[in-house]
């Protein structure tokens, strides 16, 4: 039988490791992509630097890969290289599809990125895609912060959960609580985003949703 002092020794570990993990997520700055076209082993060599840490196995997971660049160019997720080179704005895009693809159907994604890509890819002047991806990468800072709370005040709530159970059983019962709380919260702001997705769709701000199903898997 564990003692309750060290289970609970184990349980503030495993809550401090979970927040670190959350300070350790990496905002990749405009300034911080080269001003030169890159290729494509270039491109991957980049991002692989920048945002490996967010990979579930550091060690091992691919960031990005030649088969995965070329699939989002076809899905039309990611505007066409020029002479097998990519710009600036090309990393942008695919920092955004990373991060979208967790959440997202590469058709989704397509619906979502397309009118920015139309309307801001490969355009000059003071509000260009570069503009589009300040503001929207600039709050990540302070939603850190408040999901680090929301994460926390979930966590507390877990713990909180089957005082009557047996207490062999308790801590993976108490980390089973808090999963569900995660994934119930998952999985309502999957369904706002679906929803918000299918709105753009009927608005005729997103291109045709008919493309083969074979093409959305292999995107990935």
């Amino acid at each position: 039988m564990r003692e309750r002092g060290i289970m609970t020794i184990d349980t503030e570990n495993l809550l401090n490791s979970i927040l670190d993990s959350l300070s350790r997520i990496e905002y990749v700055r405009p300034e911080d992509i080269p001003d030169i076209d890159l290729y494509m082993d270039q491109v991957t060599t980049f991002m692989d630097s920048r945002l490996r840490t967010t990979t579930r196995n550091p060690d091992d997971d691919k960031v990005l890969t030649k088969t995965m660049i070329n699939n989002y160019a076809k899905n039309d997720l990611l505007p066409p290289p020029i002479r097998k080179k990519y710009s600036k704005e090309h990393v942008l895009v695919l920092i955004f599809i990373y991060y979208f693809k967790g959440v997202m159907s590469i058709n989704d994604i397509q619906i979502l990125l397309k009118p920015i890509t139309d309307k801001y890819f490969g355009k000059t002047g003071s509000f260009d895609l570069e503009a589009v991806y300040r503001e929207v990468f600039g709050m990540e800072k302070e939603e850190v912060e408040l999901l680090k709370e929301d994460v926390r005040r979930n966590y507390l709530k877990a713990q909180q959960t089957f005082q009557e159970a047996p207490q062999e059983d308790q801590d993976f019962l108490q980390k089973f609580s808090f999963i569900c709380l995660l994934s119930f919260d998952v999985y309502v702001k999957k369904l706002m985003i679906e929803k918000m997705v299918d709105d753009l769709a009927g608005h005729g701000a997103a291109p045709d949703k008919t493309r083969k199903t074979a093409d959305s898997r292999t995107a990935h």
